[in-house]
């Protein structure tokens, strides 16, 4: 049996496919999702203003994204319609990032599967709950994939060299600003500059909040949760080859001060 004229097997299409999606994705930037001690944190590097990789579904649901900005935008707007039915016909506590999960998977998996284009896209799904342990988040890749995280995931760009860095800086039931530090350098290339305030997009499930969950962080609230996270600057040591005066002996009544290595606020 002869095959017809530009004929692929099934097996290359998918691998295309995928190959096809992985390289959209990489060419973007990173963004990270990682619990604190009251909830869930989200952090992009997003230089526009106007277009958003990180949204509010529901009540106590929030939806990042990396990868082409329409594709996950109508992706972002169909689990808005999906939670926006559910809870009206049903209830509000029926809308969970499970569901909405589950639902994202079906539309990517399809696409994947009887598209000629796959989307270009990685998605997060997080529902902060009343306690650190009741917090969930899923990871959907672009052909339908689900993990579930804990802790912490980063998506998008270089994402192995961002997730490694998450790594070591991340431990669970940070503060907020401890939280913030992390992501921050994550996102930022060994050697290089942290992005600007302006090209950072930071929002918060935070359980402590009523109703309404969601909050994003902008301005001069952001500014001086970053200030704060700031590590201290190293106490300043003599160039090599200068002379440092000698130090006077203490009086008997000086005060001392412990033995021990300086903190530099590295947290190492």
């Amino acid at each position: 049996m002869s095959m017809p004229f530009g004929y692929v097997p099934a097996e290359q299409q998918m691998r295309d496919k995928a190959d096809y999606a992985r390289k959209g994705i990489a060419r973007g930037r990173s963004s990270v999702v990682l619990q604190y001690e009251d909830g869930i944190v989200f952090v992009a590097h997003n230089a526009s203003r106007a277009l958003h990789k990180i949204s509010e579904i529901y009540d106590r649901i929030g939806f990042a994204a990396v990868g082409r900005y329409n594709e996950f935008e109508a992706l972002r707007l169909g689990g808005i319609r999906y939670a926006d039915i559910n809870g009206y016909t049903y209830g509000r506590g029926d809308v969970t990032a499970r569901g909405l999960a589950n639902l994202y998977a079906q539309n990517l998996g399809m696409i994947f599967t009887e598209s000629i284009k796959p989307y270009e896209v990685e998605i997060v799904v997080a529902e902060v709950g009343d306690s650190a342990e009741e917090d969930q988040i899923y990871r959907l890749t672009f052909d339908g994939s689900v993990q579930d995280e804990h802790g912490m995931v980063a998506m998008g760009g270089q994402a192995d060299a961002v997730a490694t860095r998450l790594k070591e800086g991340y431990r669970e039931g940070m503060a907020l600003t401890e939280a913030l530090r992390v992501g921050v350098t994550a996102l930022t290339e060994p050697g290089g500059e942290a992005p600007p305030t302006s090209q950072l997009e930071v929002a918060v499930l935070d359980r402590n909040r009523p109703h309404r969950r969601f909050l994003r962080l902008t301005g001069a609230r952001l500014e001086g949760l970053l200030a704060e996270s700031a590590p201290a600057a190293p106490a300043e040591k003599p160039a090599e080859g200068g002379k440092t005066p000698p130090l006077e002996s203490p009086g008997p009544d000086a005060p001392t001060a412990p033995d021990g290595d300086i903190d530099t606020g590295q947290g190492d």
